[in-house]
């Protein structure tokens, strides 16, 4: 099979295209091939070392995709062959062929198409986790989303508004104001300086919003912080950018409540991964859930969907086509 391995840390250039036996299903695991493959920050933070740094090089980067099953090895009773699967974390998924635990897959209805699979699961399930368990929106709040039009940020805020909140929406350009909007969000601050939060509180009338979503970088923290009203919730993510630096806990202000929202607490059984997965598929083919694929590319392009994604001038999912 062919795949996508990384000689090394650094930048696109240790990526390469290479032949790779194919994978044998063990016990418990399931052969599958996959049809498309989920391009994330956390790809790039792996390339960069930010992860992985125990697994020797070289090895196949990605965690995400959809396929069909084609063999299983004993004990995989969940599955059978033929069966079409998601998956959200499954080291190895930039490659043709992949052998994953039965566990860590989900059906995908037939009302669900390849692509969207592939391109809900990683975001998806992160965008319900910080709205739906972080900080559960209540009808009535007030959320700041940063990178509203990528793929977190668009459906992050589709579902905040599905549980009846408001959405003050943060962008890097114009050309990115209309999808924000087209998702739900009721305001769009044009903003690449981190100089949001005077706008935002103009719009809550000085009262500052009741959560924040924040997977933008160091520069935005003090604008998040400000940006929040007594008693608000701030939620930080994504380790790619990295974190603020040492806190002085006592001097965070209005007695705001901050954390750091990691994905997998929100699916960490297999029960609870197939429900929220169940759920946003459901949300999909009522149409209460749009997902926006943002770009295709063949597996052997893999350097110019990771070269598009750091640019930030892309918009919703981008994929890889084995």
């Amino acid at each position: 099979m062919r795949a996508i391995v990384m000689n090394g840390l650094g930048g696109r250039e240790m990526l390469e295209y290479v032949e790779r036996p194919d994978p044998v299903p063990g016990s418990g695991e399931a052969l599958v091939e996959i049809g498309f493959a989920g391009v994330n920050f956390m790809d790039i933070g792996v390339r960069q070392g930010v992860a992985w740094t125990e697994v020797p090089n070289p090895k196949i980067l990605g965690v995400e995709g959809v396929g069909r099953v084609l063999a299983v090895g004993g004990g995989a009773d969940d599955v059978e062959p033929g069966q079409r699967v998601a998956w959200v974390y499954a080291p190895g998924s930039y490659a043709q062929r992949i052998a994953i635990p039965a566990a860590a897959l989900v059906p995908v209805p037939d009302t669900i198409d390849d692509r969207t699979a592939a391109s809900v699961m990683m975001q998806g399930l992160t965008a319900s986790h910080f709205a739906t368990d972080f900080y559960p929106v209540q009808p009535g709040d007030i959320a700041f989303v940063h990178a509203a039009a990528g793929g977190v940020g668009l459906l992050l805020t589709q579902i905040i508004k599905l549980r009846g909140g408001h959405v003050i929406g943060r962008v890097s350009s114009e050309e990115k104001v209309a999808a924000a909007k087209e998702a739900g969000a009721d305001h769009v601050i044009v903003d690449t300086e981190g100089r949001f939060a005077e706008q935002a509180l103009r719009l809550t009338r000085g009262e500052g919003v009741h959560v924040v979503y924040d997977g933008s970088g160091p520069r935005t923290f003090q604008g998040s912080l400000d940006v929040l009203r007594r008693s608000g919730t701030f939620c930080w993510y994504g380790p790619v950018l990295g974190g603020p630096g040492p806190l002085d806990i006592m001097s965070l202000p209005k007695s705001i409540k901050i954390g750091y929202g990691v994905f997998s607490d929100h699916i960490h059984t297999p029960e609870l991964l197939r429900a929220h997965s169940a759920q946003l598929f459901d949300w999909i083919a009522q149409g209460k859930l749009k997902v926006r694929v943002g770009g295709e590319y063949r597996l052997a392009d893999t350097a110019m969907a990771h070269a598009d994604m750091e640019s930030r001038r892309t918009t919703g999912k981008l994929l890889l086509v084995p």
